[in-house]
């Protein structure tokens, strides 16, 4: 049998461990601080302005030429996989310039390029497969390694009765072939641009188009024919 004694020595010291405790919990703590201080932005670091820059008002936008940023321009591709549910993509770095007659907006000209080269999935094994080369000389699958820019050009652009929004029809170049497209387009800001200054208007749209219509056809219907587009870009003013 174990005295009383010797089994009071044994007991946790209940101050000393709740002194560690709060010591691990301060280090703990002022880690996070320091990680924290090391990564907040450098916008962030500046003085928050009172409203986000870009106001949906179409005020705000003014007639000329505007090029895109193509860090914040970017073109969201989707597809049917087998039946199960919707395969996501990117394209990125688009290029490309709006022009904007103030009188006559329904005379609005849009041309913009697409690098398909861009293109973003999460698979490596998928990416590699659309840009590989066909295989002893054929056709590719989907794009091939050397793939020629797509590229939207408008030839009508209707403006909603709201002054937001915007019915945008243009010839749509793709894997070397040519079809018509209607994006819907929504205005979705204007401003000026906090980093660099620049006078920048924001849309998005969206279309759908058949991938068959430009010659890539690979695995349909197993992979669906139908691609479902959604844009959005950011312009600003030369």
């Amino acid at each position: 049998m174990r005295s009383r004694g010797r089994d009071c020595a044994r007991a946790p010291d209940t101050a000393s461990l709740n002194g560690a405790h709060s010591m691990r919990l301060a280090n703990t703590l002022a880690v996070f601080a320091l990680i924290g201080a090391a990564t907040v932005p450098a916008l962030a670091l500046q003085e928050a302005p009172a409203e986000l820059p870009g106001v949906v008002d179409t005020s705000r936008v003014s007639g000329g030429t505007y090029a895109t940023d193509p860090s914040h321009s970017l073109v969201a591709w989707s597809v049917d996989h087998f039946g199960f549910n919707d395969y996501y993509g990117l394209f990125g770095d688009v290029e490309g310039t709006l022009q904007i007659d103030l009188e006559n907006p329904g005379d609005a000209k849009v041309d913009v390029t697409i690098p398909v080269t861009s293109l973003a999935v999460v698979s490596e094994g998928l990416k590699d497969h659309l840009l590989r080369p066909g295989k002893d000389g054929a056709d590719p699958d989907f794009f091939g390694p050397e793939p020629d820019a797509a590229r939207f050009v408008s030839t009508t652009v209707d403006i909603g009765d709201d002054g937001t929004s915007a019915s945008i029809t243009g010839n749509l170049t793709l894997n070397g072939v040519t079809n018509p497209v209607t994006i819907d387009a929504r205005f979705t800001g204007a401003g000026t641009n906090p980093m660099n200054k620049a006078e920048t208007i924001g849309f998005e749209g969206t279309t759908t188009i058949q991938r068959s219509d430009f010659g890539v056809d690979y695995a349909v219907p197993m992979v669906s024919d139908e691609v479902m587009l959604k844009i959005t870009v950011a312009f600003e003013k030369q």
